[in-house]
């Protein structure tokens, strides 16, 4: 299976995609954002992000079929990280993944872009994330209290990282 997936960056055509995902409020309630996400904002997002040295955006295919979104963003040049986020599209979860994906995000994070440490936020509800991402390196650093309002309520996160050295390791 992992042999079958990539990442590849976004492509104009993908948009259509993305909005299913940005508009799904059982993906993006784990993001800590709305679903008010329009195509033409997601087309704005795309347009701004084709200069943005700071992120990169990819999508997660199998051959040609999109299974989700993956990014690296606020990558930051001198201290060398950057946070990492990873979308899968529900037909496609529960198959492996977004284990898969996130080692392929790590590997061009770690081997291309030469980043010290990836970060991300993970709600402390969602155990199966933690799980995966804990399979592929990634450690809890703090659990900060109250961070993001989701469906009328105050949820907790977990701060976890991973850093090159380990990675490399392994």
């Amino acid at each position: 299976m992992s042999e079958q997936l990539a990442l590849r960056p976004i492509e104009k055509e993908d948009i259509t995609f993305l909005h299913t995902l940005y508009t799904n409020p059982t993906v993006v309630k784990y993001w800590f954002i709305e679903t008010y996400y329009s195509k033409a904002k997601i087309e704005k997002s795309f347009e701004e992000d084709l200069n943005d040295e700071q992120s990169r955006n990819f999508i997660l295919h199998k051959g040609e079929e999109q299974i989700g979104f993956v990014n690296l963003y606020g990558i930051d040049p001198v201290h060398r990280h950057a946070e990492f986020g990873i979308m899968i599209d529900p037909k496609q979860q529960g198959k492996g993944y977004a284990k898969h994906a996130t080692k392929l995000a790590m590997d061009y994070a770690f081997r291309i872009l030469n980043l010290h440490k990836l970060f991300l936020y993970v709600d402390v509800e969602n155990e199966i994330a933690k799980k995966v991402y804990e399979k592929v390196g990634f450690q809890q650093e703090a659990v900060l209290k109250e961070k993001f309002f989701v469906d009328g309520a105050y949820h907790d996160v977990v701060y976890m990282s991973a850093f090159q050295r380990d990675y490399l390791k392994a």
